[in-house]
């Protein structure tokens, strides 16, 4: 803190998940073994992909951005969050907080638009089969990824600028594991009407709209599916996008309880709470979706690891 006309706040405190010194250390050994995971699992996928020319297609183009988003997303908070469990001191720089507010948000809003994309490719690929190749060509994913990116950036540095330009003079606690818009905007002298209306009516309504695609993506994806005259052929028509629809319904459930309701109502504990499932247990459940739930991603990782057994098997 320092000291002029008024007491201008230059660090947080990051409060974390409790201050009960008998969970600490079981909290560090929860989030380092989920971190562990989640590392393992989405740098899996991305190599995986990356090696098996059968996998060098726009859906799991799409999932290796996806899982490298989810290792960015759990990356800005989680080794912080780990260091500050077992710190005395827990503090965040001014500047550190914004950056990692930025971040945060520019990796969550990017998974929100890559699985409405994931979404809509699944649609094409199941209601368009003749035209999939057509409108989901490299070109066209590649400019996607271009969108996603450039918007997910607008949206974070939106709230990160309109954050940081307000007052703090007061408490520089933050009753959080880490720099997110609602339990700082409690912390502001300032007038926060403008921060609450961007995080609801932008943030809110991003994810909304994005919702609604993809509610009317599967809504076509399910009438063609049930338009499927053998039962082995919906399940196999299915199986290619069930993976993705349990992703999108825990994400999405916890980002619509966490920003499309107003500010004044947030509940910092029940925050908390949410911000742990998306932000750190759901980069890791992802990647044990898709690989425990496809076919195809359980193939190419057996014949990875029959290739690599081969090759240890032939060593003298």
């Amino acid at each position: 803190m320092q000291t002029s006309n008024q007491t201008e706040v230059i660090e947080f405190i990051l409060l974390g998940l409790t201050d009960d010194p008998v969970l600490q250390v079981p909290l560090f050994m929860f989030f380092l073994s989920v971190y562990v995971i989640t590392l393992m699992g989405n740098i899996g996928i991305m190599v995986l992909i990356s090696v098996t020319p059968r996998l060098h297609t726009p859906m799991y183009f799409l999932l290796w951005n996806l899982s490298f988003v989810d290792t960015c997303f759990s990356s800005v908070t989680v080794p912080n969050m780990l260091i500050n469990i077992l710190s005395e001191r827990k503090t965040i720089s001014f500047s550190s907080c914004a950056a990692q507010m930025f971040i945060y948000f520019t990796m969550g809003s990017a998974e929100v638009f890559l699985l409405t994309v994931m979404a809509y490719d699944r649609y094409t690929a199941i209601c368009n089969p003749l035209l999939y190749s057509v409108i989901m060509n490299n070109k066209t994913c590649i400019y996607l990824l271009v969108f996603i990116y450039s918007i997910a950036i607008l949206n974070a540095l939106t709230h990160a600028i309109f954050t940081f330009t307000l007052s703090f003079c007061g408490s520089n606690m933050i009753t959080h594991f880490c720099c997110d818009v609602p339990p700082i905007l409690k912390l502001s002298c300032s007038d926060t009407t403008l921060n609450e209306v961007l995080l609801t009516s932008v943030a809110g309504g991003l994810i909304l709209l994005c919702l609604i695609i993809i509610l009317v993506s599967y809504s076509f994806i399910v009438s063609a599916i049930l338009m499927i005259s053998s039962t082995d052929g919906r399940w196999r028509t299915f199986s290619t996008c069930s993976s993705h629809f349990i992703c999108i319904t825990l994400f999405f459930g916890t980002l619509v309880f966490m920003y499309v309701k107003p500010t004044s109502s947030h509940s910092m504990t029940q925050d908390r709470v949410a911000s742990v499932f998306y932000a750190v247990v759901i980069p890791m459940l992802n990647p044990l979706i898709y690989s425990l739930r496809n076919q195809e991603v359980k193939g190419a990782l057996a014949k990875v690891c029959a290739k690599k057994h081969h090759m240890l098997n032939a060593l003298p």
